[in-house]
């Protein structure tokens, strides 16, 4: 089972790495060279720290006296490397005295000249902490006593069950492990969330919507882009008032709105018909009527329309012709 420093240790360990990674990361997003740099700066603190903190337990760990003992070769497994050391894995019958034999697994570098000096059977001399025989090492300069005794002794096999081991941590060290690490990032996420979520104020302006105006000596055009629509709220009532301010409006003959397009036709100049002014138009009932006219009007499923408004000698008439596969109908206003 893990121990309370094991799971404090671990917990401690995952907020480090999740307040690094996540320092770096928000750091380049953010662009903030501080923090950036305390990202790079967490870990080698903590290493410090750990490094201080366990002072006084190696202390206490350098005042016990190793056990020393005798121990046979089972056998070994040499690994790659491009150098001339190469790390062994051993696994050894450990024979203290006083105590029953044992086996144990350890790595130790090994010069590539003098690997054929360890061979299984071969007797060494080691050395390892009283509470922790999993902690083996080789003693590469005995004494002249244990040398002797390595030279003489003969070691029966321990059984393979007889393998020690570290104590298993559980569970609990590796939840806590990743409850830190996630607890590290999110204090990292938390302190720069307004600067995460922010709205990016470096991005352009969306552009005006789109409309032309095309004036000649007896019409007017106003076209909207293919977005946008005479039914929107307000767009009529904007054509309108742009047209007023460069156009006499007031000679209007007809005035025809379609979904993307506003054309006005204007009496000419000389001649008595009938005639009204643009800015009368009925912009805010105009749009409603379309809507009616959609829902009402048996055409199939529409796919065009458009107001007519003509001023008659007697009253002014508004009509929403609707067009459909079935052909197309009207609805005056």
């Amino acid at each position: 089972m893990a121990t309370l420093r094991t799971v404090a240790f671990g917990f401690v360990t995952g907020a480090m790495i999740g307040a690094t990674l996540c320092s770096l990361v928000v750091g380049v997003i953010v662009e903030s060279a501080p923090l950036f740099v305390t990202g790079l700066g967490i870990p080698v603190g903590y290493g410090l720290l750990v490094y201080l903190g366990g002072m006084p337990r190696r202390a206490r760990e350098a005042a016990v006296p190793p056990v020393v003992a005798l121990a046979q070769i089972e056998s070994l497994r040499a690994g790659g490397t491009e150098t001339g050391d190469l790390p062994v894995e051993f696994i050894l019958t450990v024979a203290p005295d006083g105590a029953p034999s044992h086996r144990a697994a350890m790595s130790h570098t090994v010069n590539l000249v003098d690997l054929p000096s360890y061979r299984a059977g071969d007797v060494l001399v080691v050395a390892y902490p009283p509470d922790r025989p999993w902690k083996v090492r080789i003693v590469s300069n005995p004494s002249p006593e244990w040398q002797r005794r390595a030279a003489n002794a003969v070691i029966e096999p321990a059984a393979e069950s007889t393998l020690v081991h570290p104590p298993p941590e559980g569970c609990a060290a590796g939840v806590l492990t990743l409850l830190g690490l996630l607890l590290g990032a999110g204090a990292v996420l938390g302190l720069f969330r307004a600067e995460l979520f922010a709205p990016d104020t470096s991005a352009p302006a969306p552009p005006p919507p789109a409309s032309s105006e095309v004036t000649t000596s007896g019409s007017a055009t106003v076209d909207l882009g293919p977005e946008q629509s005479f039914l929107d709220e307000g767009e009529l009532r904007h054509a309108v008032d742009t047209l007023a301010k460069s156009t006499d409006v007031s000679q209007t003959l007809t005035a025809v709105v379609q979904k993307h397009r506003l054309t006005v036709v204007f009496a000419p100049t000389g001649v008595q018909v009938p005639r009204f002014d643009l800015r009368t138009l009925p912009v805010t009932e105009i749009p409603g009527l379309v809507r009616k006219a959609l829902r009402t009007i048996d055409v199939g499923t529409p796919q065009t329309w458009q107001v007519t408004v003509v001023q008659l000698p007697s009253a002014r008439t508004v009509r929403v012709t609707v067009t459909g596969p079935n052909g197309s109908g009207s609805l005056a206003g």
